[in-house]
């Protein structure tokens, strides 16, 4: 079917990249389906950056409930897109733009919490990522000056996954913040 040199390289690199993924000592041959696998993770990357781009990422909100009280004592954003057939935080991770899509919920869920009756807070999550990219706390600087939100009312999430990495240095962030 591939007779073309570029088609064969082509065909050949996307099997030996597959087999990489799946672990030392492995082998795969090309099937069309890694074909279609890498057009669609393709276009799915082209449809987020024009999400990114558009600022077509929604912010929802999940409450927390106090359970002795049943009160809402705040709420968790999360971001959502509207992508019918997938999620997207693992590819914007992957491709760069989580740190730009965690800035936008950052600022958004601040001046929404804003709104809110005081003692509620805001939590958002925060991605190993953006510890890595230097401008996090710029960033939660920014959000708090720019909506004028009193910081005790912004939780940050993390996961552990952050200590994992340079865990030294994302310490000495965690501290700072």
């Amino acid at each position: 079917e591939y007779q073309d040199p570029e088609q064969l390289l082509r065909a050949a690199d996307l099997a030996m990249y597959r087999a990489k993924a799946e672990g030392r000592g492995r082998f795969r041959f090309f099937e069309p389906e890694l074909d279609r696998q890498v057009q669609e993770r393709r276009d799915l990357e082209v449809a987020l950056r024009v999400a990114v781009e558009q600022d077509a990422i929604d912010v929802h909100y999940q409450p927390s409930v106090d359970a002795q009280t049943g009160r809402i004592i705040g709420f968790e954003a999360l971001a959502r897109w509207h992508d019918p057939q997938r999620g997207f935080i693992p590819l914007a991770e992957e491709v760069g733009l989580i740190d730009r899509i965690g800035q936008s919920v950052l600022r958004r869920a601040c001046a929404e919490a804003m709104r809110w009756p005081e003692p509620i807070s805001v939590a958002v999550n925060l991605s190993a990522a953006q510890f890595l990219s230097g401008n996090l706390i710029p960033a939660v600087k920014g959000a708090l000056a720019a909506s004028g939100l009193a910081p005790n009312r912004l939780e940050l999430e993390i996961t552990e996954s952050i200590f994992l990495q340079g865990s030294e240095s994302n310490l000495a962030l965690l501290c700072k913040l």
